[in-house]
């Protein structure tokens, strides 16, 4: 399974995806640790990478979660990762999504790309109703690509999840199937 945009694709990962995954953490680390909840120094390490994929993986045979890396389509290269997760059904048919793109392609549109093909997963393949994603006021960026894309602004929620060890304010946002222009 594999949906493209014009620049990138996006696609289930898979073991084949260890290396490269474990190159992109690692290249982005200094990065992404003000966005990211204090790793163990082991997901830095191919161990780590692995167990993590191996959840991935569970994850879509429980249908409880999808993970996807966002490639570049002229080189295959991995440049990042997408998920909808915490999926759950029945009369909430809902996710949250989480995403992260390779500081090198950053502020290019690329992770707008990114979350509009996870989208229309979302609402195709997952059959889900309502997207979330929860974002500190300071990211602007990420702030830009989820309202370009077509999420609301719902709420603030004070000390909403733990980055970089300190309880950080969020933004929330959502999508609902009915709000969707895919």
């Amino acid at each position: 399974m594999r949906l493209d945009s014009e620049r990138i694709y996006i696609r289930r990962l898979t073991m084949q995806d260890l290396n490269a995954l474990l190159d992109l953490r690692l290249r982005n680390k200094e990065f992404l640790q003000t966005f990211e909840p204090i790793a163990p120094h082991s997901h830095y390490t191919l161990e780590g990478q692995r167990d993590i994929l191996e959840k991935v993986q569970r994850n879509w045979e429980s249908d409880s979660g999808y993970s996807f890396g966002i490639f570049l389509r002229r080189s295959n290269q991995l440049m990042g990762r997408i998920s909808l997760s915490n999926v759950v059904r029945g009369a909430w048919e809902s996710c949250t999504m989480g995403y992260f793109l390779d500081e090198e392609y950053n502020g290019q549109g690329f992770t707008t790309e990114a979350v509009r093909l996870a989208i229309q997963f979302a609402f195709g393949s997952a059959g889900l109703h309502r997207v979330q994603a929860a974002v500190m006021p300071r990211n602007v960026g990420s702030i830009r690509v989820l309202e370009k894309v077509g999420f609301r602004y719902d709420g603030y929620s004070e000390y909403y999840l733990k980055i970089n060890g300190l309880w950080e304010h969020h933004n929330l946002y959502s999508i609902t199937r009915e709000h969707w222009q895919g």
